[in-house]
């Protein structure tokens, strides 16, 4: 399955040009172990069963090219590629160790220190007649992020890839589909949105979305969400990383140091070994989580509005 994703990928199109240097950035290479689906790929197979790894990296690329091909514009379309350098070990997790669960956004204050702190990435905008505060900001550009329920590049290839691999709604000619039915319209307050020209390939979408969420508000994934948490808060507590150094390592990293010192605590031991291997899921109180629901532009109309 994971060649069937590729195959989406290659799809959107090449790499322009002046963005293949920016793709050797560390900053950027670190996303290559940063999970999409929260490092939950390494957890007990009863807890998920996903068709293939997809990286924060490969999400990254993703919606710079969509936004680059829906606008051929270089700021945004680098606003794009780094919407996620922020991005910690095991994603989300971390929002939910900060207790950020509704907008899940507590990590995204970090964008602006890591993009700042590279000067190699300076000067690679300055080689493009662009400044750091050109990127700094990806919520500045509608076609890269917009609020929910409407569409954007973020949205979409996440909604395609998790469709892929974890809901399985999509099919591979399925997404190569949805990508030859997107458009740009203006939507109801004159702002440029990514729509669809096909009805069809709109509610795949939406149900898709809908699906997601399901799965994101389930008894099993919460606690699974919250159990990395407090692995990762324990970690913290022993002193084995800080919180600043989530954002610099990648996940092989944290877990080659838990997988080494969790036989010193009889706490994170049991913590790991729990992640790992579960198999029955006790049932806690969920607390109010993001919802994830879509509702797309069918040419000017929402879907919800189409009879």
């Amino acid at each position: 399955m994971r060649r069937y994703y590729e195959l989406y990928q290659k799809h959107l199109g090449r790499i322009p040009s002046f963005m293949n240097k920016y793709l050797k950035l560390d900053i950027l290479e670190r996303l290559k172990d940063i999970s999409l689906l929260c490092g939950m790929d390494y957890s007990s197979k009863k807890a998920y069963d996903f068709d293939f790894y997809i990286s924060r990296y490969d999400h990254s690329c993703n919606v710079a090219l969509i936004n680059w091909y829906l606008t051929h514009d270089k700021a945004s379309t680098l606003a794009a590629l780094f919407h996620d350098v922020a991005s910690p070990v095991f994603s989300h997790v971390i929002d939910y160790m900060n207790g950020d669960f509704l907008e899940q956004e507590s990590t995204e204050e970090k964008t602006e220190e890591i993009l700042r702190g590279s000067k190699e990435l300076a000067l690679m905008l300055e080689i493009d007649g662009l400044k750091i505060e050109d990127i700094l900001d990806f919520k500045r550009y509608p076609i890269v992020d917009s609020k929910r329920p409407r569409m954007c590049a973020d949205r979409l290839d996440n909604t395609i890839a998790v469709g892929m691999s974890w809901v399985k709604s999509i099919d591979l000619d399925m997404a190569l589909e949805i990508m030859d039915k997107v458009k740009v319209f203006k939507n109801e307050d004159g702002v440029d949105e990514i729509g669809f020209t096909d009805i069809h390939v709109a509610e795949v979408i939406r149900d898709t979305g809908d699906a997601i969420d399901a799965l994101t508000h389930s008894n099993n994934d919460t606690y699974m969400m919250l159990l990395v948490a407090k692995i990762v808060k324990r970690c913290i507590v022993l002193n084995l990383v800080n919180y600043d150094d989530l954002f610099k390592m990648g996940e092989h990293d944290i877990m080659s140091i838990i997988e080494r010192n969790k036989e010193a605590d009889t706490a994170l031991n049991a913590l790991w070994e729990e992640f790992k291997n579960i198999e029955e899921f006790p049932i806690i109180k969920q607390p109010e989580i993001k919802k994830r629901d879509i509702d797309p532009l069918i040419l000017t109309k929402r879907l919800s509005s189409c009879k």
